[in-house]
């Protein structure tokens, strides 16, 4: 008799409310958000209590999906379609940043050069087409731009090693030492938290110090665009290795069958090579 991993069928799940939750979750979330931005005063309560309802739904949509696994109904098949699934979710986030990288490249590469060949006076006097920390006009307020030393670098290093240390808990995992697994497993969360955290020190020092704002030209819009969402997609990427954790601290998972893990160790390398690029092209360039 094969194992339910290697059986031929496709496991079809039953009725679900929490899609239709989660949906009414996301407009709740997003009538919230603009209620909040056009200054209404239930904005801010809607849009909070939207956020905990989607993660109530996440929390219990998510166990039903690992009780299916756990229980051996998920077959070959269904892993196949968890990794096919999880690549074109990376691949969406690919496009994503490309598309804020995109508009960098644009504006440095293409916009500044195109309006300094311009008659200055088009523009306005002693317009200098150059990146840096010139506000348009006197419309902005000068700042300083952010340079890789030393909070960047550190970043960097912090999420390279983290990097490494996930490939040994994931190397552990498929020989079987869960208590190894656990312990490699923790230490890149923790790495992944302190990055967080000079990340917030980095924001506190751009506004209070540099006065670099989300408001302070292109160069604002993009640094803080490009890292925050970045910094988001850390955040995201540490819940999920937190959860991963807890379920091998839980048992769950096998030497050979163990995507749950997978996916997760997928996303925290894609986020570190994002960041690669964001050191580069952000802070050196």
């Amino acid at each position: 008799m094969s194992s339910p991993h290697n059986a031929p069928y496709y496991f079809v799940p039953g009725p679900s409310r929490w899609p239709m939750a989660g949906g009414l979750s996301m407009l709740v979330t997003m009538a919230g958000a603009a209620g909040w931005v056009n200054g209404a005063s239930w904005g801010p309560g809607v849009c909070v209590a939207g956020i905990l309802a989607m993660l109530v739904v996440l929390y219990f949509w998510f166990g039903d999906a690992i009780g299916e696994s756990e229980s051996g109904q998920y077959s070959a098949r269904i892993d196949t379609s968890y990794r096919w699934s999880m690549s074109w979710f990376i691949f969406s986030e690919v496009m994503f940043f490309g598309a804020f990288f995109g508009a960098l490249f644009y504006a440095r590469a293409v916009t500044m050069p195109w309006l300094s060949d311009l008659d200055h006076k088009v523009i306005w006097p002693d317009f200098a087409g150059h990146w840096g920390n010139v506000g348009p006009a006197g419309t902005v307020e000068s700042f300083n731009t952010m340079g890789p030393f030393p909070i960047p670098t550190i970043n960097t290093a912090l999420l390279l090693t983290s990097g490494v240390t996930l490939t040994i808990a994931h190397h552990a995992l498929r020989a079987g030492h869960r208590s190894k697994t656990a312990f490699w497993l923790f230490a890149t969360i923790l790495l992944g938290a302190i990055f967080m955290g000079f990340q917030a020190y980095e924001y506190h020092h751009a506004y209070t110090e540099l006065n670099l704002k989300l408001t302070s030209g292109i160069y604002g819009s993009t640094f803080f665009m490009l890292t925050g969402f970045h910094g988001f997609h850390v955040t995201m990427g540490a819940i999920m290795l937190s959860v991963v954790l807890y379920r091998v601290m839980k048992g769950h998972f096998t030497a050979d069958h163990h995507f749950g893990f997978e996916g997760a160790a997928w996303y925290w390398h894609f986020v570190d090579v994002v960041w690669l690029g964001l050191y580069v092209v952000v802070y050196w360039l």
